[in-house]
């Protein structure tokens, strides 16, 4: 039960962030005996349930509700689902709804009337109870004339036939973008209603965002429970729930952690008689910490499909995401000011990732705890943590570092969205960074192929392999052979993809080989020292390469060059195939004629830093070949100025 006692800890120390955050898509951290869900009306009364008006919810972020609610509402299913305590569905809270044509769910069928009265009970309770509030007293004297839908038809909020009865959208003539309760919620009859009561005195009308109303809701029904027995999280005397949360990973999601329904099978069968004996926990500690987990996924992070990734410290702070890259860490859009052509170099981005983590470690203290957690599921109503770690902040933040710094190397395939001018489009650049590249996008340098212009990578090979490269992360564990040698494999075969994503994985590529083959301490920059096989192949093809490619250029053809085209052929048998490259160049020799003077002569200097027996060797090449390739293809892109390296210059 670990990680549900340091969520405890963590929502018990987040106390003040209760509410709605202001952040967009971020979900709230809720009180307990709350929910979130999508309201579509608002209905506006007085303190003496006279309605006043009503309005259409049509801002999706501004429709996302904080209403009380009880245990099995919370989790409502089925043919007859529970009504809510205070907000809720056309047919729960209008005592005319049948009159107008509204269609109940179908347990209700028989008795129409059955959900209002019920909602009408539960509400009357609560309003009689010493935990009463002015709203509360408002709004059950609304309902209680019956008039909601006559009053929201009257306000044109919901829409009618010429029989007077609700209509449907297929039998109503709208125009495109109108904006009426068709736009929010299709029947009209399943709008969601929320309430604002105007009260002289009290400033706060929205009852989605009155604390006062929260705590008189969360007082009043735990007062309604009386099931006392020892909470396993807490160690104390607490109300025991056996009905969980859900909507952990986003809205909508029906997967649970705890779950002890399954009687008849074999969930705690054969070990205990009662589910409680297997799982106590009380209503508290359940809510606290499920509410925390949902909030810090919707915040801080990673969800792809069914698979969700967070870290954070159990005092509220923000740390850094195992899952992020250098470029999201440290906050890179602000390059948008700045030249997307110039990348950072390696020493300003340690500088500056040094200073961040220095920054999260004076934030967290010595004695924080950091909590690393994975969840997946492969059945909708069943959940499972897939990984689970705790670290000291200190620990954690030490491993963040060592990654980012033992797997960086120069990757181009990140954007950002840049105008030049008030009169021009925006437009996507790639902005040149270095660091280490984020799990999901070394699962598509690894396994993604080409599919219309994109990278495709089938979800459950995508999840297993972000699953694989976490604990190379956060625990320091060596990355797995196959994966390393996927992403070399799939960066040899240029020809299968489009340039930028061959870009993407020849970058990602030379990082995961560089990280697997530490002790060989690969620089990032060309190593005109470095006279192994494989490294000095390498840059025999990206001057190849680029001959070819510099002649393309001047006579304005635009086609894959020899080298481009025999990458993989290179890769399996590089002596044969230089010599069929070599040949090849015989025409763009030529045609560049002495311009091309110092880049035979790089050639030639290559070919004699090869012991003899290496060059005529044509086994095949590992990874390291990559690495000579990308440090030769950017030194003579952006290194070769004469000050620097003039032994190159003629």
């Amino acid at each position: 039960m670990s990680w549900i006692q340091q969520l405890y800890e963590t929502y018990n120390n987040c106390q003040t962030t209760i509410g709605y955050s202001g952040e967009k898509g971020v979900r709230p951290l809720l009180p307990i005996c709350h929910i979130t869900t999508q309201a579509h009306i608002d209905i506006v009364i007085d303190r003496d349930g006279r309605f006043r008006r009503a309005n259409l919810v049509n801002d999706k972020d501004d429709a996302v509700t904080i209403i009380p609610c009880t245990e099995g509402s919370a989790s409502r299913s089925g043919k007859k689902p529970e009504n809510h305590p205070l907000c809720d569905k056309l047919q729960y809270i209008s005592g005319d709804f049948s009159v107008y044509g509204g269609i109940v769910t179908v347990g209700f069928i028989n008795d129409p009337e059955e959900p209002y009265r019920k909602f009408v009970e539960s509400l009357s309770g609560w309003s009689n109870s010493k935990f009463t509030h002015p709203k509360i007293e408002a709004i059950l004297k609304y309902i209680q004339q019956k008039t909601v839908i006559r009053d929201l038809i009257d306000f044109k909020i919901l829409l009618v036939g010429t029989d007077g009865k609700l209509i449907s959208k297929e039998k109503i003539e709208r125009e495109k973008n109108t904006t009426d309760i068709f736009s929010v919620i299709n029947p009209q009859y399943d709008a969601f209603v929320r309430w604002i009561v105007e009260i002289p005195d009290i400033q706060e009308a929205r009852v989605w965002k009155d604390k006062s109303l929260w705590n008189s809701w969360i007082n009043y029904y735990l007062s309604t429970k009386e099931n006392d027995s020892l909470c396993y999280v807490t160690g104390e005397e607490k109300i025991l729930t056996t009905n969980h949360p859900k909507y952990i990973r986003k809205q909508g999601d029906g997967a649970k952690l705890i779950s002890s329904n399954d009687t008849s099978g074999f969930t705690y069968r054969g070990r205990f008689t009662t589910d409680q004996q297997a799982c106590s926990v009380s209503l508290e500690a359940s809510q606290k910490s499920h509410y925390a987990l949902s909030w810090l996924i919707s915040r801080q992070g990673y969800r792809n499909g069914n698979l969700a990734i967070v870290a954070w410290a159990t005092s509220g702070v923000m740390v850094p995401q195992p899952t992020e890259d250098i470029f999201s860490m440290l906050g890179m859009e602000e390059l948008k000011a700045e030249s997307p052509e110039t990348a950072y170099t390696a020493q300003e981005l340690a500088v500056k990732l040094k200073m961040k983590i220095a920054g999260y470690g004076k934030e967290l203290g010595s004695t924080s705890k950091v909590v690393v957690m994975g969840l997946d599921s492969a059945t909708k109503g069943r959940m499972a943590i897939i990984y689970y770690r705790e670290l000291d902040s200190s620990d954690f933040l030490e491993r963040i570092n060592e990654w980012h710094q033992s797997c960086a190397w120069l990757h181009e395939y990140r954007s950002v969205t840049v105008q030049k001018s008030e009169n021009t489009r925006f437009e996507r650049r790639y902005v040149p960074f270095v660091g280490a590249p984020a799990p999901n996008d070394i699962a598509e340098a690894a396994y993604g192929t080409n599919k219309k212009g994109k990278f495709f990578v089938d979800e459950r090979l995508r999840k297993v392999t972000i699953e694989r490269i976490l604990p190379c992360i956060v625990e320091g564990q060596q990355i797995p052979r196959d994966i390393v040698e996927s992403a070399v494999r799939k960066a040899t075969n240029r020809i299968a993809l489009e340039e930028w994503q061959w870009n993407k994985s020849l970058s990602i590529a030379c990082a995961l080989f560089r990280k697997s083959n530490g002790k060989e301490s690969y620089d990032m920059a060309l190593d005109l020292e470095r006279n192994t096989r494989d490294y000095l192949y390498g840059r025999l093809l990206a001057l190849a390469d680029s001959l070819e490619e510099w002649a393309l250029n001047e006579a304005h053809e635009k086609r894959e060059t020899n080298a481009a085209r025999l990458m993989q052929r290179f890769a399996e048998h590089p002596c044969s195939t230089w010599r069929t490259i070599e040949l090849a160049l015989t025409p763009y020799k030529a045609r560049l004629g002495s311009k091309s003077k110092s880049r035979l002569k790089m050639i030639d200097e290559v070919i004699a830093s090869f012991k003899p027996e290496d060059f005529l060797n044509d086994r095949r090449l590992s990874g390291e070949f990559l690495l000579g390739y990308h440090c030769q293809r950017e030194f003579l892109r952006h290194g070769q100025s004469k000050s620097e390296h003039s032994d190159y210059e003629d």
